[in-house]
């Protein structure tokens, strides 16, 4: 069996977990709600404020499903309580980000400032104009933003400009000698 769908996953005080009758598992927390479709090979079991995972077919995809799904149902749980962030560092002269509404405005070096939108789900903070915080319940949401702002201009190994995460090493390469 999946070593990860062996953990339970304990509920903390505030979160309500459903489970209907099509196989849709729905946390709600004090940050929001989110929800999850459980695949046919898996089973919840829910009791004295946990929740248990286990394959119920003698396959490889069904145990690799069993421990999937509990790592999905554990971020929605973390999500939902204590909510995700990624964090963007603008870095180079004249690289800045400014949040506005529903659309966060990059100027990275390119002849025009570059609008990214920002989905439903997800806010977009500037602490400062060369930071950006990406604010969310959803995991995969929160990640999948900060990965497309920071593919406007990721970094480059010369002089290191671009947008990188808070806490990316970028491995820097000596100039070309002459």
């Amino acid at each position: 069996m999946s070593r990860v769908a062996k953990n339970p996953i304990a509920l903390p005080k505030g979160v309500e977990v459903t489970i209907d009758a099509k196989r849709v598992i729905t946390v709600k927390g004090s940050k929001g709600e989110l929800s999850h479709t459980i695949h046919r090979w898996v089973d919840v079991t829910e009791g004295e404020g946990e929740l248990r995972f286990a394959a119920n077919q003698d396959r490889q995809e069904a145990v690799a499903l069993a421990g999937t799904t509990r790592a999905l149902v554990n971020n929605m749980v973390h999500g939902v309580t204590q909510g995700f962030e990624r964090r963007l560092q603008l870095v180079g002269v004249g690289y800045r980000a400014q949040a506005q509404g529903k659309n966060v405005s990059l100027t990275l070096g390119f002849s025009h400032p570059v609008d990214h939108p920002v989905p439903d789900g997800v806010t977009v903070e500037t602490p400062s104009n060369t930071e950006v915080v990406v604010k969310g319940i959803d995991k995969q949401l929160v990640g999948e933003t900060a990965a497309k702002i920071r593919a406007y201009r990721p970094p480059e190994p010369y002089k290191g400009k671009g947008v990188r995460y808070a806490d990316e090493r970028v491995v820097m390469k000596e100039a070309k000698k002459k």
